[in-house]
């Protein structure tokens, strides 16, 4: 699949505690509040020392399309399977969004994603349409690592997704 502009990435950065990562966070909000970054999905989480992932808080800028208020949802639910989730409750329309999502990745690049947060460590994990990627990137400035993926999935296969999924709900 060719790259375009209309792309979608996920962006993953972890932290030494859940007070920095929500301080990058609010960067990350900043950004999308002055018109630099247009549609994104931003959560932070937490990996207990026993491995289980906690959503602490997700926020969804202003978008195009229904799918960005699932999206970074979506992406803890591809990169944390249900058995290490601490709230495994994924709706049918993350699911849905899930689904393609994970399309665009290898099995171990999820893995490989999946792992980037060490138990004990909070992590900001961000999906948006690729022309976000840059911006974000060199915004956030407290993270220990940070690494992106290009997913190759197109926004609007996705809201097409999530447009049937809702349906038959």
């Amino acid at each position: 699949m060719t790259k375009t502009a209309d792309d979608t990435f996920i962006y993953i950065a972890t932290y030494p505690d859940t007070s920095t990562a929500k301080a990058d966070y609010e960067v990350v909000k900043g950004l999308h509040k002055e018109g630099l970054v247009g549609s994104y999905d931003a959560a932070v989480v937490t990996k207990d020392v026993n491995g289980k992932v906690h959503a602490n808080k997700h926020e969804t800028s202003t978008r195009h399309g229904a799918w960005w208020g699932v999206a970074a949802g979506a992406a803890v639910g591809v990169l944390f399977p249900p058995s290490i989730l601490a709230s495994a409750a994924v709706g049918g329309a993350v699911g849905g969004v899930s689904g393609h999502l994970a399309k665009g990745m290898s099995r171990s690049n999820v893995k490989q994603l999946g792992d980037f947060i060490d138990p004990g460590q909070a992590g900001l994990v961000v999906v948006g349409e690729t022309k976000v990627e840059e911006a974000i990137q060199n915004a956030v400035t407290r993270a220990e690592e940070e690494t992106a993926e290009e997913l190759g999935v197109d926004p609007q296969d996705i809201e097409r997704a999530l447009q049937d999924t809702t349906r038959e709900m």
